[in-house]
Parts: structure tokens; C-alpha cells; sequence
């Protein structure tokens, strides 16, 4: 199993270079399901690609708290099946909505392509609110952390984690589920997780920094450095910066070292742009390209398992 799983890592590193170089709100957009060996063939039915704001009771953060959600195109057809996670934080200033409406994120669209060209399994898309007790506000970023103005990492990292685990059929592993945002968010997205490994393996930041001014334990840079070892080698990291942010490039560089020393598997990349959401809107379908072949080769490792659990039975 061991060079079972050796294999898949090296094919995993092959595959994502390849890649270098209550309800209130709702939007649709029509997409056709391509058909997928472990789906049944919809054929040409075009099936609505949506998304809502949910909210729920955050006993964590005292009230009621809200995020956004995009089931898979399939989802209500196959009452069955249970679908991998992904967590798609905001920036400052930011709200659930951001990584779904036109003038911004335009996340949808995205979806749209990667399922249709089967670079994403179909997918829970999740967009938390991320501001803490003090809300939003253009003069401050969220803390994305277990600080004063709110347990934020906790709220978002394992008790969010467990409603939507309650309210949607989702796989359990943590290899299924993964966190990535954008700018302070992409910060955020690490930081969470890297706090709730037992909930996310997979990670992912968009102009994004690694050390933060309140101290090591909210610092991915240093408090990787702390987790266990067998969590560290389960771990999948994906970070890009655009070439006008050269703060974030340095930090991304510095982060990659890190996680080179750590044999930790990771992919830097830089591409033309700035601190923007076109540049943001541009390289998501990167970010979930990668997440799309973290899954399936989860997938396949997961499959040996079990057919090597049946034969020593």
C-alpha cells in the first residue's frame, strides 16, 4: 500500500506540472452533465447550476451566522451519492456572495467548465462568512483565526464543517474536502485549515500571505512546522500570486521553501495581474483543477484500500 500510495503522489506531481505554465439569495446557470462512470447517464436533460444563502445557529460565534452553497448539477438526481467539499473563503471587506456574483468571483461559471470538461468532480461549493464579531468593514481584514472579536478558525474549520455534513451528503475523509480563498482569505483558507486537519487535506490560497501580525499560531509558515508528521504528509497545497503583488510573491516563496524542507507536496506558481478580481476570476480554474486531481487520485487510493480490505477478508 505504501508504494501504492508512493505512485499516486508521483503521478499527482506529474499531473498538476502538466497543469503549470433561510434562503434569500439564488443565481442560475444551465449546464449539461457530461456522463461519468460513477453517475448514471443523465443524457442531454440540462440541469440548473445554482447557488443559495443558508444560515444557521453558530454556537461558537453566539448567533446566527450565513453562507453560500452550489450543489453538484447532479445532486438531487443521484439521492444516493455523496460528494467531496470544497470551502471557498472571502477577502476584506467581503461577504458569501462575493466568489458567486458577476461583477466579482463569477464562481459558477468556472463550475460550469470544470464539470463539463471533467476537471472537477462534482463538488459541494461552500462560501462561509468569514468577518468575525466586529463585521465587515473596508479599513480592516477578517481574522481568519480564534481571537478576541471570535472563535472565527473554529466556527469555520469543524463547526461548519459538521452542518454541512448535517444538511448535505458528503464524504466523511478529509481527503474529499478542501479550503482555499483569495487575498486575506487565502491567508485564512490555510490557516484554518492547516488549525483542522482532521476535517481538510487539501488547501489552496490566491494572493495570499503566510505570516500574520498576530504571532506564530495563526502563521502557516511557522505553525506548519508544528503539526504532526502523518498530517503533514497527507496534506495537498496550492498557492498563486500575480506578479504585481510583490509582497505576496516573496511570502509565496518563502512558504514554498518552507514546505519543500517539509516534503510537504505544494505548487507555487506566479502569473501576470495584480490585486483583483479578474485576476482572482482568471486563475480559480486553476486552483480547482488542482483540487479536481487531488480528489480522484484520493479516489483511486481509496478504492485500492478497500479492494485490499475485501481480499484479506
Amino acid at each position: 500500500m505504501f508504494l501504492l500510495l508512493s505512485v499516486l503522489t508521483l503521478v499527482s506531481c506529474n499531473l498538476s506540472q502538466s497543469v503549470v505554465a433561510k434562503p434569500s439569495q439564488q443565481q442560475n446557470l444551465q449546464i449539461t452533465p457530461p456522463p461519468s462512470p460513477s453517475q448514471p447517464h443523465n443524457g442531454d436533460l440540462a440541469t440548473t447550476l445554482s447557488y443559495k444563502i443558508e444560515t444557521y445557529n453558530s454556537e461558537v460565534m453566539g448567533g446566527s451566522r450565513t453562507y453560500g452553497v452550489s450543489l453538484p448539477p447532479d445532486y438531487e438526481q443521484n439521492p444516493k451519492r455523496s460528494y467531496p467539499v470544497i470551502f471557498l473563503l472571502h477577502g476584506g471587506h467581503g461577504h458569501p456572495t462575493d466568489w458567486f456574483v458577476e461583477n466579482k468571483g463569477q464562481a459558477l461559471k468556472t463550475l460550469k467548465q470544470l464539470y463539463i470538461t471533467g476537471k472537477l468532480p462534482p463538488s459541494i461549493i461552500i462560501t462561509p462568512d468569514g468577518n468575525d464579531k466586529r463585521g465587515s468593514s473596508p479599513y480592516r481584514d477578517p481574522e481568519y483565526i480564534d481571537g478576541p472579536n471570535g472563535k472565527v478558525s473554529t466556527a469555520l474549520g469543524d463547526e461548519l464543517v459538521k452542518v454541512v455534513q448535517s444538511r448535505y451528503r458528503t464524504l466523511k475523509n478529509p481527503d474529499f474536502w478542501a479550503i482555499g480563498g483569495l487575498s486575506s482569505g487565502g491567508w485564512g483558507a490555510v490557516n484554518v485549515g492547516l488549525h483542522n486537519v482532521n476535517h481538510f487535506s487539501i488547501l489552496f490560497s490566491h494572493s495570499g500571505y503566510f505570516q500574520d501580525k498576530t504571532g506564530p499560531t495563526n502563521s502557516p509558515i511557522i505553525y506548519i512546522k508544528t503539526i504532526p508528521l502523518p498530517d503533514q504528509k497527507r496534506l495537498r497545497i496550492y498557492f498563486d500570486t500575480g506578479k504585481s503583488d510583490t509582497e505576496e510573491i516573496q511570502e509565496g516563496k518563502k512558504f514554498s521553501q518552507v514546505l519543500e524542507g517539509l516534503k510537504i507536496y505544494h505548487l507555487f506558481r506566479e502569473f501576470p495581474g495584480g490585486h483583483t478580481w479578474q485576476y482572482w476570476r482568471e486563475h480559480l480554474a486553476d486552483s480547482l483543477t488542482f483540487v479536481g486531481e487531488q480528489f480522484k487520485l484520493s479516489e483511486i487510493a481509496h478504492q485500492a484500500e478497500n479492494q485490499n480490505f475485501d481480499a484479506q477478508k
